[in-house]
């Protein structure tokens, strides 16, 4: 996992593993603080909880964490980390094509996002670590795997600025799929999540092949 860097916030910087035992221990203090956490929200997540919960002492939490705002920051860097190898894997294993590699992305980001519920949406509002600005760079990080992937079949692109239209596309379907994550009437469902997914990838498909219409340069 990357470490949390924010120099605005030292309690970001928490004690990374150097060792695979030690790693091991990392990683059961944080599912188990993503367990509990997405029981009871963040503010009622405790320490005393997470311990209890990983079957560990508290003392051995906090050689690892300087507080509870260490351990949320920890927590938020391993879900964005989780999305952003999610995606990527997805898109390597995308159909060469534009349609192929539109299809998995719009699949892909609508599954990670929803992936976690309301702890996802409650983990970026808080400004516990630098939150919203590790967000930003997971979005950031997401939006270049769709460009990165396209970028051998932007000749099928119709528009008149290819990469310009494909950056608008990748956008479109960023906030789409984050939007959704947001929203107390969310998708859920297996068969919503598919047929919403669909529909994402058939928009930005629609608008990529579409060449741009012509204007008149006089009004009616």
């Amino acid at each position: 996992m990357r470490a949390v860097t924010d120099d605005r916030n030292h309690l970001t910087h928490y004690r990374e593993p150097r060792q695979a035992r030690s790693a091991a221990t990392l990683a059961r203090m944080l599912q188990a603080a993503e367990e509990l956490a997405s029981e009871v929200g963040l503010e009622e997540l405790t320490i005393a909880g997470v311990a209890e919960r990983a079957d560990m002492s508290v003392g051995s939490i906090y050689r690892r964490f300087e507080g509870k705002e260490q351990l949320i920051s920890a927590l938020t860097a391993r879900m964005l980390d989780r999305r952003e190898e999610y995606v990527a894997k997805q898109l390597r294993a995308a159909e060469p094509s534009l349609s192929g590699v539109l299809h998995v992305y719009a699949h892909a980001l609508l599954r990670s996002f929803a992936e976690g519920g309301n702890l996802f949406t409650e983990l970026l509002r808080t400004r516990a670590g630098g939150a919203l600005d590790r967000g930003a760079r997971t979005i950031s990080e997401i939006h270049r795997f769709l460009i990165d992937a396209a970028m051998p079949y932007v000749d099928q692109i119709r528009r008149p600025a290819p990469e310009a239209a494909l950056d608008t596309a990748a956008r479109a379907l960023l906030g789409a799929c984050f939007h959704n994550s947001l929203r107390p009437d969310r998708f859920t469902s297996e068969a919503a999540l598919h047929r919403y997914a669909d529909e994402l990838r058939d928009m930005a498909l629609a608008y990529l092949l579409a060449p741009e219409p012509s204007r008149s340069s006089e009004s009616p």
